[in-house]
């Protein structure tokens, strides 16, 4: 029985002027074949690209074909028969791509005139130097990137990239859009003159009706908490030129894949575009970007190791600040007698930098268990049981939100493949073309112009993804709720803190308290839920000793 061949593709490619060189489509599958036929190899697939230029693999369709085929496993090749390593591809990224998706599927490459196989030591050899060849190609024309946009960014200049929300970019330069620009400085003011951060003012907009004008790299009408604080975050807006805030890195043991890191240490210089705030605006703004980091801290934290099941739950009746637990040593005759907790308000700033004057402390045990109790009677309460089971299978809506989703990740799917595109043509250029130096410099400009559309796409999907995500945690389905609220005193009895913990930061927003307690000694005043749980307010009695006090419960509404 004869022995079985190995099956093999052939691939030949001819541009133009190679015909007329000896090098034409006949001649190359001629000694093609002639080598098939000394080592008994059987061809399955032949593949040409005629008249196609070896550049890049965009343009040779029949090139694409043949991997597509190999990747499918279509024939079960073991080899891809070429005349020369030339006519596999002159762009020596393009060839170790193709190579590194034929050896995923167990294909090597011959090439017949050159004496290479890539299965061979010596063909490896090779692949090894054209790698590398490669690698310093793409580093040498990034850093010849970054350097452009480094020296834009030395002289004030907009260095690439869509304008900023509030500009507008005219002969290269930043102009103020003032139909964009009311909202930039709406958002300083109501930053560093009230007690709001990124979600209050992300709100507030929403409430006023002040929405963002779609444009084209960014097509959502609303200000969402985190484009806030990248404008809060933004020197651009006093003014300033920043460049190295984030850094463009290489994926460690991935091939070809970066991600973006943000840099502590970066370059700021004066621009020479107008500001939209003052200088005195942008300090304020930064030193409570600053303060808001650590406002909500625990004291003793890491020595006190209870959960405090209200933390920032419950809120200042003075300031609205959330309230959080803390601890106090009780001592009789100078010895340690026991430990007090309670909650207390640590929002040190309020409104225009006054101080928050409520200084009471709370006793933690009996706020807790006064929540526990408002929501246990809540759940028994027949009216609210008709309420829920009205709500068993709403639907979360997010089809709008999936849509800008989609579209995002479409734009960004085009961004790359033209941003790989350019790549390969900065790899093609021939240095010896007289034009050489100003292609260069062109495919670069468009290559800078494509990392910050991509970097700009990304940050909108970003937005999109985090906004659905909202969407789904506000609306959960009504069965979970209902049944997480059905059971909730037998579930609460058995938890520990922290799931108690953790159940009552899912299903409440706020807790509001009085000033001072009742004369029955209830500080309760409201519950907010985060979830449209009941539309109306609900009256509920509340033991306390010999008195009843009524609390009222509120939801948001859908």
């Amino acid at each position: 029985m004869a022995d079985k061949k190995i099956k093999v593709y052939i691939y030949t490619r001819v541009s133009t002027t190679m015909q007329i060189d000896g090098f034409s489509l006949d001649a190359q599958k001629d000694r093609i074949k002639k080598y098939a036929d000394a080592f008994s190899y059987e061809i399955v697939g032949q593949y040409e690209d005629a008249g196609k230029s070896g550049k890049f693999i965009e343009g040779r369709p029949e090139f694409k074909k043949m991997l597509e085929d190999i990747n499918s496993n279509k024939d079960g090749v073991s080899y891809v028969l070429v005349f020369k390593l030339s006519r596999f591809g002159r762009n020596a990224a393009d060839i170790l791509n193709s190579l590194q998706l034929m050896n995923d599927n167990d294909v090597n490459l011959i090439s017949v005139e050159d004496g290479i196989d890539s299965s061979k030591d010596a063909g490896k050899l090779v692949i090894t130097i054209l790698s590398a060849v490669a690698e310093i190609e793409r580093e040498n024309s990034l850093v010849q990137t970054m350097a452009g946009r480094k020296q834009k960014a030395s002289e004030g200049k907009w260095n690439g990239g869509f304008a900023p929300y509030g500009y507008i970019l005219i002969n290269g330069k930043l102009e103020i859009q003032e139909d964009e620009a009311k909202a930039i400085r709406l958002i300083f003011d109501k930053y560093i003159n009230t007690d709001m951060g990124a979600n209050g003012i992300a709100r507030y907009l929403q409430q006023q009706g002040i929405n963002k004008i779609a444009r084209q790299n960014g097509k959502s009408p609303y200000f969402s908490a985190s484009l806030i604080r990248q404008i809060l975050d933004n020197p651009i807006y006093s003014g300033k030129i920043a460049y190295g805030r984030r850094k463009n890195e290489k994926v460690t043991g991935t091939r070809g894949k970066y991600h973006i890191v943000k840099q502590d240490d970066f370059m700021i210089v004066d621009g020479i575009h107008a500001a939209l705030i003052d200088e005195s605006t942008w300090e304020k703004s930064q030193e409570k970007r600053k303060s808001q980091a650590k406002r909500y801290e625990h004291v003793n934290k890491g020595k006190d190791e209870k959960t405090h099941l209200l933390s920032g739950l419950l809120l200042c009746p003075i300031c609205g600040a959330g309230m959080y637990g803390n601890k106090s040593i009780k001592r009789k005759n100078g010895k340690h007698y026991k430990d007090y907790y309670y909650y207390g308000c640590k929002h040190r700033t309020l409104l225009n930098g006054h101080a928050c004057t409520y200084n009471k402390q709370l006793n933690e045990e009996k706020l807790d268990n006064a929540v526990a109790e408002v929501i246990s009677k809540l759940v028994s309460n027949p009216k609210f049981a008709d309420m829920m089971q009205k709500k068993i299978n709403i639907k979360t809506d997010t089809i709008e939100v999936e849509k800008e989703i989609s579209n995002f990740q479409k734009q960004l799917g085009k961004y790359i493949g033209t941003k790989r595109s350019l790549e390969k043509q900065i790899d093609s250029l021939d240095v010896e073309d007289k034009h050489y130096d100003r292609k260069l410099s062109d495919l670069q400009d468009r290559l800078d112009k494509m990392y910050d559309y991509i970097d700009d796409v990304e940050h909108s999907l970003k937005e999109c993804k985090d906004r659905k995500k909202a969407i789904e945690a506000e609306k959960l389905t009504g069965e979970n709720v209902y049944k997480t609220l059905v059971y909730f005193d037998k579930l609460y009895a058995i938890m520990e803190d922290a799931d108690k913990r953790t159940l009552l930061s899912a299903l409440v927003k706020e807790i509001n308290i009085y000033e001072e307690a009742k004369p029955c000694g209830q500080w309760l005043k409201s519950i907010i839920f985060k979830l449209p749980i009941i539309e109306d307010q609900m009256e509920l009695g509340l033991d306390n000793g010999k008195h009843v006090e009524t609390v009222v419960l509120l939801s948001t509404k859908a």
